[in-house]
């Protein structure tokens, strides 16, 4: 169902009805906009990238402070894989691509993916 709103600019009183209006549409509901999925980033353990290296990296790239990337890095030691953060596709994938790139730049097998969540 459709609302109609008149818009015009009428000076006087004493001006023609229909001088200047114009109707005009509007949607009495507004389209409910569908959220994008979500991807989780995974870091992956592994037996030769150093313990420090992992926390250094969660706090470039995912701005945790480092009691919290210290928890995550012992999660992925211990669980072997963990959740560094939920993000849209793009951005998910960017993260990924920061902690790849940031791991071979020094030398370390460190493996980051995404998962729909």
């Amino acid at each position: 169902m459709k609302a109609i709103i008149l818009v015009g600019s009428a000076e006087n009183e004493q001006s023609k009805p229909n001088d200047d209006i114009t109707a005009v549409l509007v949607p009495e509901h507004k389209e409910e906009i569908e959220k994008p999925p979500m991807y989780k980033v995974l870091l992956l353990n592994d037996d030769y990238t150093p313990m420090e290296f992992v926390v250094a990296v969660l706090q470039a790239v995912f701005a945790f402070s480092p009691e919290k990337a210290f928890d995550l890095m012992l999660t992925v030691h211990n669980k072997g894989v963990g959740v560094a953060g939920v993000f849209i596709h793009e951005i998910a994938e960017t993260k990924a691509n920061q902690v790849l790139r940031l791991a071979q730049e020094h030398g370390h097998p460190l493996m980051c993916t995404i998962e729909k969540e």
